[in-house]
């Protein structure tokens, strides 16, 4: 089992920037993919950033250039630094844990990550 603890989040006003951290605990391997999802009601999960232990990075589309996600491998953290914030950004964001070769993927098969509890990110016009 792996726990996720996230942190940071809120309201923010279009234009503005938060950062998102988040920390994995209990059986963590040493090879292994973190990253962020997020959600807003009825719809799936969509990729938002992720990173392997090795440095490969995805981004979704809609972040691209405003986002940049970075991670500590030595304690096992990960950040998002989010940047010119839109309204279309808001949503419940969601650290995952999954193998490096299935980090990106989770949109598709949840169930194979572990995810933390979310935190809400508003972002107001």
């Amino acid at each position: 089992q792996v726990q996720l603890a996230e942190s940071g989040g809120g309201v923010v006003q279009a234009g503005g920037s938060l950062r998102l951290s988040c920390v994995a605990s209990g059986n963590v391997y040493d090879i292994h993919g973190m990253g962020w999802y997020r959600q807003i009601p009825g719809n799936q999960r969509e990729l938002v950033a992720t990173i392997t232990t090795g440095g490969t990075t995805n981004y979704g589309d809609s972040v691209k250039g405003r986002f940049t996600i970075s991670r500590d491998n030595a304690k096992n953290t990960v950040d998002l630094q989010m940047s010119s914030l839109k309204p279309e950004d808001s949503g419940v964001y969601f650290c995952a844990y999954a193998g490096p070769g299935t980090i990106a993927l989770l949109s598709r098969d949840p169930s194979q990550g572990y995810w933390g509890q979310g935190t809400q990110v508003t972002v107001s016009s």
